[in-house]
């Protein structure tokens, strides 16, 4: 087996603590050598030659683009227009006139909200599907139907529904955010390993005893990737959703500025949507791989 009931059923190693006459003791620990380091730095900076490397290949494809079409905005345009949003990100002149820090504050305050639903939501369906057949029979088809359905296409629902469009964006975030987090959490309850099962049975364990022990420590990484997955989504799914939605958001500003015919705007919108993405999604990989640390450690 590899994950252990509780705490005190592992078995601590035996330690040497005096060495035998004539023998040398065992060995300090050492310090990492310079040479490790250097190793690590030299890789460091190999990823990052190698990121600076498509980036170029991207901006210089973004500069050919802007130099065969006057309504494309040339790289430079885009990065000062940037530079000028980051310049003052937060006033507030009004409704119609606020700065795009407010804006990227609006949205993630929603997709947050929308998230944290979904996550409660699919992680607790999740695990009654993947450990129930019969609740897996049940609900699977149901699951197969909406999953597929168009995020945009649930908006007008939503918005009959609650009569507010900042509600039903949320919601459509809701929505949408669910299925992978539930999904995989059903396949991470029904995979668990069947001498876990077994000793489950021996132990007599209750229904909070098997979750505690069983259930959740398996199914952990199949819910953590399911909520990368959500979080990426919902993330994508704002900015068409305030498109659509109201005088707010991210997806307001970047359609705002579209029709306003400033497009150097919209692309300066474009890189602080996919930053913001990738810090997201950063944290939610490193939240992956501690779970698959302790994982491998228990």
């Amino acid at each position: 087996m590899t994950h252990s009931l509780t705490p005190t059923d592992q078995a601590e190693p035996a330690v040497a603590t005096d060495a035998q006459p004539g023998r040398p003791g065992p060995p300090a620990r050492r310090a990492p050598s310079t040479g490790a380091w250097g190793g690590r730095l030299a890789e460091l900076a190999r990823g990052f030659g190698w990121a600076m490397l498509g980036t170029a290949a991207v901006v210089l494809l973004w500069q050919l683009a802007s130099s065969h079409s006057t309504d494309v905005p040339a790289p430079l345009d885009g990065a000062r227009t940037l530079i000028d949003l980051l310049s003052d990100p937060f006033y507030n002149n009004g409704p119609n006139d606020q700065g795009v820090g407010l804006h990227l504050g609006t949205s993630l305050q929603r997709v947050f909200t929308g998230f944290a639903l979904a996550s409660v939501v699919g992680v607790l369906a999740g695990m009654l599907i993947g450990a129930s057949r019969r609740a897996w029979l049940a609900f699977n088809p149901v699951i197969q139907v909406l999953r597929p359905v168009s995020p945009l296409a649930w908006f007008p629902i939503w918005l009959a529904v609650f009569k507010d469009a900042p509600q039903a964006s949320v919601f459509v975030i809701f929505i949408t955010a669910l299925w992978p987090t539930l999904i995989n959490t059903a396949a991470g309850a029904a995979q668990i390993p069947q001498d876990h099962r077994n000793v489950a049975r021996v132990f007599r364990f209750g229904r909070l005893a098997y979750m505690r022990h069983v259930l959740i420590p398996n199914a952990l990484p199949s819910i953590i990737t399911g909520l990368r997955l959500s979080m990426g989504i919902a993330w994508m799914v704002i900015v068409a959703v305030e498109m659509l939605s109201g005088n707010s958001g991210i997806g307001f500003f970047v359609w705002d500025s579209y029709n306003a015919g400033d497009l150097s705007s919209v692309v300066a919108a474009i890189v602080l949507i996919g930053l913001v993405g990738l810090i997201l999604d950063a944290i939610l990989v490193r939240l992956s791989r501690k779970v698959a640390i302790e994982e491998v450690q228990s």
